[in-house]
């Protein structure tokens, strides 16, 4: 297959020329060859075809999903590098494949794709899934996608193109998740909370107010953003009830445990609600696979944070958290996650970048609740491209004057290692193009390994 041969080339150059990490360009070359490359290959994998999208929790969900496969001792393929377009699909299964275009051992193979919510329709054109998982749906990069119901038309668009066995993972906390299954023929798993413990009568801006029948939603529990135990006041559409449900949730900064039915106790090393849901949407995509209880277990157990996803660095002493934001929901969060076990005299850097991949619109800082902090951070810095919106930002919620306001990571970086003692814990929220400009730069002073790892 000549567009397989072309991705290798192009990859081994790549890397050979150390033009990047080859996980875009040969899936570009390889479609721009052959559009269908995608289809062909993908279509070997016998064990199952997995897509992954939402607006949090991709990159996670598919890392635990793919644990999971590993514990069980399953072969899989997975875009595990983020290149979350067709393009990085076709790079991956390249990757795997012969120079003829055959992928060895196929049959027993099943596909664990991470996919943008953009790019979900010609994902689920081209690969024919047997699970889809959506893990949420809120208000992110409003220049590139606007609201949360333009993302939910694009994913109906995508739903639309799948086969009647496909099996539809959602988010039963999440009323425009839930919105999805309005006519769906086949089968959906629901997941969700049950954590009465977890409600909170303030938790955040919420980017679903309305049904679509245009009926307002009321909980009787909320977790954060507009999750939670809904119901429409109008239609009286509500939550369904959930196959795989989260209980007695313990939230912790180094380990997250609860409990599911018929699974028993779950732990992770990774922290926050939101990794419990994303946990909970891997364990229904490996129960939907038919995975043992033993191996989702042992899959959460051994599941280690993506690269700028709770990832600790060492940098000369001090232990840098990378907490990744890329909307109020995801921040809110972070920053609920650090007011509850983060301890007392907190050191926050935040950058914010307005690139593409971040949305160019930053207005949506101001409906992250940095208030929720106040009072309880001691020292912050401000980086970016955006530092001086942050600095201002800072100022409104009661945060103390940044010791820096730096657009470079390196003056960032040199600016915390002057504000702090070797020893000390310093959390670090960037926003998606931040977090690689700043790991580019500890792999310059040798903190990390790859850009990417």
């Amino acid at each position: 297959m000549g567009a397989v041969a072309a991705a290798k080339l192009t990859g081994a150059a790549t890397r050979a020329l150390r033009r990047g990490s080859g996980t875009a360009l040969p899936g570009l070359v390889a479609t721009r060859i052959d559009p269908g490359v995608v289809a062909q290959l993908g279509r070997q994998l016998g064990g199952g075809r997995v897509l992954v999208t939402g607006t949090n929790g991709k990159t996670t969900t598919a890392r635990l999903l793919a644990a999971m496969l590993e514990a069980a001792g399953r072969g899989y393929v997975h875009n595990r590098e983020g290149s979350n377009l067709v393009r990085g699909f076709a790079s991956t299964l390249a990757a795997r494949a012969d120079w003829r275009g055959k992928i060895p051992g196929a049959a027993q193979l099943t596909g664990v794709f991470e996919t943008d919510e953009a790019t979900f329709p010609a994902a689920v054109r081209a690969l024919d899934p047997t699970v889809m998982v959506v893990t949420n749906l809120f208000r992110d990069q409003l220049d590139r996608y606007g609201e949360v119901d333009t993302v939910a038309g694009i994913l109906r668009e995508g739903l639309a193109a799948a086969g009647p066995g496909t099996t539809l993972v959602l988010n039963t906390d999440d009323p425009s998740v839930a919105g999805l299954a309005e006519g769906w023929p086949g089968r959906v798993h629901w997941f969700g909370l049950d954590a009465p413990e977890l409600h909170r009568e303030a938790a955040g801006a919420t980017d679903a107010r309305w049904c679509g029948c245009g009926g307002d939603f009321t909980y009787e529990r909320r977790y954060f953003a507009h999750v939670g135990w809904w119901r429409c006041t109008q239609c009286g559409r509500a939550r369904p009830a959930p196959e795989t449900e989260g209980r007695r949730v313990e939230l912790g900064l180094d380990r997250t445990r609860w409990e599911v039915p018929g699974l028993g106790i779950a732990a992770m090393r990774l922290a926050g609600l939101y990794n419990v849901y994303n946990a909970l949407a891997a364990i229904a995509a490996g129960r939907a696979l038919g995975l043992p209880a033993a191996a989702i277990r042992a899959g959460l157990g051994d599941a280690r944070a993506a690269f700028g996803r709770q990832e600790v660095v060492a940098l000369e002493g001090r232990e840098l958290w990378l907490l990744l934001t890329k909307n109020p929901a995801g921040a809110n969060q972070v920053l609920l996650l650090l007011e509850q076990a983060g301890g007392p005299d907190l050191a926050v850097a935040v950058l914010l970048n307005d690139r593409f991949a971040d949305g160019q619109d930053v207005s949506w800082i101001w409906d992250v609740d940095y208030e929720l902090l106040a009072g309880r951070v001691a020292r912050c810095w401000a980086g970016g491209d955006r530092a001086e919106d942050l600095a201002l930002r800072f100022d409104y919620a009661g945060w103390p004057a940044p010791l820096a306001v730096v657009r470079g990571p390196g003056a960032l970086l040199d600016a915390i290692l002057a504000g702090t003692s070797p020893g000390e814990r310093v959390f670090v929220i960037p926003t998606y193009t931040a977090m690689l400009d700043l790991r580019a730069e500890l792999v310059r002073r040798g903190a990390v390994r790859s850009a990417l790892e």
